[in-house]
C-alpha cells in the first residue's frame, strides 16, 4: 500500500512508520520533523493549514515517482499526528491544532477518495488519565464501551476527532479506525522505567496500569491496514498484561475497591481491554516488560 502516515516522528510514528515499511508499503512520513530513516520518505507538512494537507495528500512523495505514467494516490491514511499531551502547549493551542489537524487530513482524504484511514485517538479519552484529582472506572476491565467525558483539553480533542472521523466515515462509507492509544512504551524504556512501576504501583494509575509496546502497536496498525470491511470503528490498544506486578484481585483491593467488575480477569490481565482489537483484528501482543525486568518474588 501507498500510505500518507502523519507524525511519523514522534514517540509512536518513529517505530511504526519504519515497521510498515518493512512490511513493504510505501510510506509518506508527513511531520513538521523529518524522521530520516531511509526506508520513509519525508514530507514537511504542517497539518493545521488545509491548502498545505490538501497538496501533501494529492502529491507526489519521491522522486521516483516522476517516471510513473500518472501520478499515484494514496491507499490508506495513518494519522498520528497530534500535541502529544497537555503542559507542552496552551490547553486552547492544544485543543485547537489536534482537532483542525485532523479535521484537514479526514477531509482531505476523504475527498480524494481513500478508502483506509487508521488515525490515534487515546486512553485519555475515558477521563483518567489526565483528571484533576483522582477519577476511577466506572468498571473494569475498562473495554470501548465505556463513557468518554474528560475535562482535559488534549482528551477532549481525542473525543472530537473520533466524533469528526464517524462522521466522514459516514460520508464515505470507507473505513475508518480510531486507535484509543495507551500509554506508549519503547524496547529500551522497560529496564529505565519500569522498577520504579514495580516499586510503586500507583504511579500506573493514570494509565488503568496499561501500557502499550511500539512493536505490538505496530502489529496493531498493520492490522487495521489488512483487515477491511468494518466501517467505523475505535478499539483500545494495549498490551495483553498490566504494567505492574501486582495480581488483578490486588490492584482491585488497593486502587478499585467497590468498582464494579464486568466479567471475570486473568491473574495478570490488562485492566484496559483489548477483547475488541483481538476479535475484530486477529490482534495479538507479543512483549511484555516481564521479558526485560524481573518481576519481584512474593515477599520480597
Amino acid at each position: 500500500m501507498r500510505i500518507f502516515f502523519t507524525g511519523g516522528s514522534g514517540k509512536a510514528g518513529r517505530h511504526v512508520a519504519p515497521y510498515l515499511a518493512e512490511q513493504g508499503h510505501q510510506v509518506t512520513n508527513a511531520d513538521l520533523v523529518p524522521l530520516n530513516h531511509p526506508a520513509v520518505a519525508d514530507l514537511r507538512v504542517d497539518l493545521t493549514d488545509t491548502g498545505e494537507t490538501y497538496s501533501a495528500l494529492s502529491g507526489l512523495a519521491r522522486m521516483g515517482e516522476l517516471e510513473l505514467a500518472r501520478k499515484p494516490a494514496y491507499d490508506a491514511v495513518v494519522h498520528f499526528a497530534a500535541v502529544p499531551a497537555i503542559l507542552i502547549a496552551s490547553d486552547a493551542r492544544t485543543y485547537a491544532n489536534n482537532v483542525l489537524s485532523t479535521y484537514n487530513v479526514l477531509e482531505a482524504a476523504t475527498r480524494l477518495g481513500v478508502r483506509k484511514i487508521v488515525f490515534a485517538s487515546s486512553e485519555t479519552t475515558y477521563r483518567i488519565c489526565f483528571a484533576q484529582g483522582e477519577r476511577r472506572p466506572q468498571y473494569v476491565p475498562v473495554d470501548e464501551d465505556h463513557p468518554t467525558v474528560p475535562e482535559d483539553s488534549y482528551a477532549m480533542s481525542k473525543v472530537a476527532n473520533e466524533v469528526t472521523a464517524r462522521s466522514f466515515q459516514a460520508r464515505n462509507g470507507g473505513d475508518v479506525y480510531g486507535l484509543r492509544i495507551n500509554n506508549v512504551i519503547e524496547p529500551d524504556e522497560y529496564a529505565e522505567m519500569f522498577p520504579d512501576f514495580l516499586a510503586d504501583p500507583s504511579l500506573r494509575r493514570r494509565n488503568i496500569f496499561a501500557y502499550i509496546d511500539t512493536r505490538d502497536l505496530s502489529q496493531m496498525v498493520q492490522r487495521c491496514l489488512e483487515v477491511d470491511g468494518l466501517g467505523y470503528e475505535v478499539f483500545n490498544v494495549a498490551n495483553a498484561d498490566m504494567s505492574v506486578a501486582l495480581t488483578t484481585q490486588e490492584v482491585r483491593d488497593r486502587f478499585y475497591d467497590g468498582v464494579t467488575l464486568s466479567r471475570q480477569m486473568g491473574r495478570d490481565e490488562t485492566f484496559y481491554s483489548i477483547d475488541k482489537a483481538r476479535e475484530l483484528l486477529g490482534y495479538a501482543p507479543q512483549h511484555s516488560w516481564r521479558d526485560v525486568v524481573p518481576a519481584p518474588q512474593p515477599g520480597v
